[in-house]
């Protein structure tokens, strides 16, 4: 339950004015960022490729850092659209798959050991897709890629070390 609570935290920190963020940097389809608000530092990205979704609906994926809570490089993804109660949400990085933790419209890694696979795993390739069904029934897919994302998540990690 703790885990889904710090997601949820970073879902309503992504909604926080701009002003609240200091930019850390942008590294390929990646950006970093600290916001001092939680204080937290994160890396985040959108997919390059994704089913349509509502209007207005964001998807990402984000890896956050919250050294208050001593919480470093979650994954937190917001799904292009609202998966169907019994769906089950699938990361796949290269080889390897994982079973995420999802509400109706985010996904989590399991735990922290989870997370550390995910990003080990996002460090040496090249994209990343998360799948699931919709509401409808229809399976849907965000693609991410994956360059620039080492760098984003180590900047973010170093931006919240420095302060």
């Amino acid at each position: 339950m703790k885990r889904i609570g710090v997601g949820l935290l970073a879902s309503w920190a992504l909604m926080a004015s701009a002003q609240a963020r200091d930019s850390l940097g942008v590294f390929g389809g990646w950006g970093a960022f600290h916001d001092a608000a939680g204080p937290r530092c994160y890396a985040i990205a959108e997919p390059t490729r994704t089913s349509a979704g509502k209007a207005g609906w964001r998807a990402f994926a984000s890896v956050g850092t919250w050294p208050a809570l001593r919480v470093r490089n979650q994954l937190h993804i917001r799904l292009s659209r609202e998966r169907a109660p019994q769906a089950k949400v699938y990361l796949s990085i290269g080889e390897r798959r994982f079973a995420l933790v999802s509400g109706k419209s985010d996904a989590w890694a399991q735990d922290a050991r989870m997370d550390a696979a995910i990003i080990a795993a996002m460090r040496s390739a090249a994209t990343m897709s998360v799948e699931s069904s919709s509401a409808n029934g229809r399976a849907f897919a965000d693609l991410y890629v994956l360059k620039g994302a080492a760098t984003a998540m180590d900047a973010a990690v170093l931006g919240c070390a420095k302060r």
